[in-house]
């Protein structure tokens, strides 16, 4: 397909894309994470420690990060759109059912079925953008993709933490289920129908083989790795967090707690600042920035004072989102016609970090308190910058569909 068939800023159909990009990533994160600030609600119910408490986040984005590998190969034969619309339908539906869950593991069941039915949208969604727009625009829509995540993770924390306060969390978690569908619906009747797909069928060899060929580049595989290692730290701030707070010497209450997460709008808006100077002037010195800022919002977790803690969220915040702007479209952009199983590694390492790091974090928590957690985190966070400053030298790859120096162009 030339490049003037694609989806350009500014036309309608952007628009239309636009909107259905930030459904597709606020079902996606609400649902994910919105039991996030009922960790400490599940603790008292269910008679169970923060590290088990944990499990219905990570029992939701382990499972994701391993359906997402699976996804990629079905949405060659269904089509990018198609699956994600099945994914955003099935998943709101068992978010909704875990309301009404009667015992922790029937919960823990329903989250899981929720983060594999979850793994369809993530797994394609950057596929689906770098198919449809033309190459300068894959940076700014995926900050709008990511902006819509930012938004969900926010509106679905606060929203179940207010819900708690007033009605209880089975109320909070089908309130969130509710929503979800509706952005669900949205999704459907906004998302622009694939122009440049074409329908492909895998053996289970040339399946293999197309992760096989991701993983041979070194640059491909480090940033799979700095997924990993940010969605760790950035995870366990947000899962311990309300652990910390709900005790004295701060005693908030979970309506308060929930405010905190306000803070997702400044991740929206540095996930599209960021994604807009990544197409200015390029990923490479790009990434270190917003690496550096998380980096410093982990550090100025640690003291004490209330209003510097929210602070430093809030930083965590920014930089964590503006970091995986960059490092996601990175990695579409590298991966040219093997975009979707790079894609897929990078999710996997992305939600894995979730689901063992974030259950390793509290584990921490448990024994050296918030000392341990801060320690834990930054230490991941500068495993990323030394990674950033390395990728950087990587000499870039040439794009196999334009012809050599000198090269004559068919026909």
């Amino acid at each position: 397909m030339e490049n003037d068939d694609l989806i350009q800023i500014g036309t309608a159909e952007y628009k239309r894309l636009a909107t259905a990009m930030v459904m597709a990533g606020f079902a996606t994160f609400s649902l994910l994470y919105s039991v996030q600030p009922l960790l400490p609600e599940f603790s008292t119910t269910f008679g169970i420690s923060p590290e088990n408490s944990s499990l219905a986040v990570s029992l939701a984005t382990g499972p994701m990060a391993i359906g997402i590998l699976a996804a990629g190969w079905l949405s060659d034969r269904i089509g990018r759109r198609t699956l994600m619309i099945y994914s955003l339908i099935s998943a709101a539906l068992f978010g909704t059912m875990a309301a009404i869950a009667p015992t922790w593991e029937s919960l823990l069941l329903l989250r899981c079925l929720s983060g594999i039915a979850l793994a369809g949208v993530p797994a394609v969604a950057m596929t689906y953008i770098a198919e449809e727009v033309e190459p300068a625009t894959i940076g700014p829509a995926m900050g709008l993709y990511i902006a819509g995540s930012a938004f969900g993770g926010m509106i679905g924390r606060l929203g179940a933490a207010v819900a708690t306060e007033w009605l209880g969390w089975r109320w909070a978690i089908a309130s969130i289920g509710l929503f979800s569908a509706a952005a669900a619906i949205v999704f459907c009747a906004s998302a622009p129908a694939s122009r440049a797909f074409q329908p492909q069928r895998h053996s289970l060899r040339s399946f293999l083989g197309g992760y096989a060929s991701v993983l041979r580049d070194r640059v491909l595989l480090m940033l799979y790795g700095t997924g990993f290692l940010m969605m760790g730290a950035f995870v366990t701030i947000y899962n311990y967090a309300p652990y910390r707070l709900a005790v004295e010497p701060y005693a908030l209450s979970h309506a308060e707690i929930g405010a905190i997460f306000l803070l997702y709008m400044l991740g929206s808006a540095s996930s599209a600042w960021f994604g807009k100077l990544a197409g200015r002037i390029g990923v490479r010195p790009t990434f270190w920035r917003p690496v550096v800022v998380l980096l410093i919002g982990l550090l100025l977790t640690a003291p004490s004072p209330l209003w510097l803690i929210v602070s430093a969220i809030g930083i965590v915040t920014m930089g964590f989102f503006g970091a995986h702007t960059v490092a996601s479209s990175w990695v579409s952009r590298r991966a040219f016609d093997s975009r979707g199983y790079a894609s897929a590694l990078y999710l996997f390492g992305y939600y894995a970090g979730s689901s063992l790091l974030g259950s390793a974090g509290g584990v921490m928590w448990s024994k050296w308190g918030w000392e341990g957690v801060t320690a834990f985190t930054a230490g991941l966070c500068v495993t990323v910058l030394a990674i950033a400053f390395i990728i950087a030298r990587a000499p870039p790859l040439a794009n196999p569909r334009q012809p050599k120096t000198g090269q004559r162009l068919p026909g």
